[in-house]
């Protein structure tokens, strides 16, 4: 018969203490009143189970009980997640706790221009696989580039103003005309969309959309360039809307060359 009982070691104090591992244990406490169920609240107590931690889950159902929760540990937010008898802190200060990355402030990531190109990959894929008989790689590419384009679109109008403020910060020709900027997302929308009505069509109804592709292409290439690879800034790019963090730099200049060459790629030989 196997013996599972925990072997002891005599601590300093003289008490004895198990050397079996105790349950990781962790007390949150989180806003659910009946108009607000803390989002951060609930993501701090998953994460806590999924990294193994028995969470003790206090409910503040009133502003009553937040207020008073906050002044008496002196805290300005909720939740508020403790560890061994110590306040670790909210959501993200929980993720730095656990080893996780957290993006700061002034930090930048690729991540949503990445989602935008993956995305639209497997949306030309899906396409090639309905509307061809077989796949041609670079057919696939017209659409990906195509679908590209309008998805970057579609982010900057969302928030058409907000776009501007970040591309006034390096376009050449925004910055000497501000209407451009205004008008760059409209302008990135209607070469997508046309160029994925025309692809493999042969219509001279190209001519009418290629040029814009090329020429806003042009100058975007231009303006990264000389943004990031002569005057060494490192401005955020607004690629995907004037609220983003994406640095302008490789992946920038790339979608720009993306436009100029889809758009020459487009015309007819």
């Amino acid at each position: 018969m196997t013996d599972t009982s925990a072997s002891t070691v005599v601590q300093s104090d003289g008490r004895k203490k198990s050397t079996r591992d105790s349950p990781k244990r962790a007390t949150l406490y989180r806003m659910a009143m009946p108009g607000h169920l803390c989002p951060f609240g609930l993501k701090s107590k998953s994460l806590l189970t999924r990294k193994g931690y028995t969470v003790e889950d206090h409910l503040l159902t009133t502003r009553d009980a937040v207020d008073a929760f906050m002044l008496r540990h002196d805290v300005d937010t909720t939740p508020q997640t403790f560890i061994s008898g110590t306040r670790v802190g909210g959501y993200a200060a929980l993720k730095k706790h656990l080893g996780l990355r957290v993006l700061g402030k002034d930090e930048t990531t690729y991540r949503p221009v990445m989602a935008i190109f993956g995305a639209t990959a497997l949306m030309a894929l899906a396409l090639m696989i309905n509307l061809y008989d077989s796949f041609a790689p670079l057919i696939w590419l017209k659409w990906f580039f195509a679908m590209s384009m309008v998805a970057l679109a579609i982010q900057k109008l969302q928030d058409v103003g907000s776009f501007v403020n970040g591309f006034l910060g390096y376009d050449l020709l925004a910055r000497r005309y501000v209407p451009y900027g205004y008008a760059y997302p409209f302008l990135e929308l209607y070469a997508g969309v046309g160029m994925m009505a025309l692809i493999g069509a042969g219509s001279p109804l190209i001519w009418l959309v290629a040029p814009v592709s090329i020429a806003i292409g042009a100058i975007g290439a231009v303006s990264v360039i000389k943004a990031v690879y002569i005057d060494g800034r490192e401005p955020t790019c607004a690629c995907v809307g004037g609220a983003s963090n994406v640095p302008l730099g490789a992946i920038s200049l790339s979608e720009n060359l993306i436009m100029l060459g889809m758009g020459v790629w487009m015309l007819p030989t």
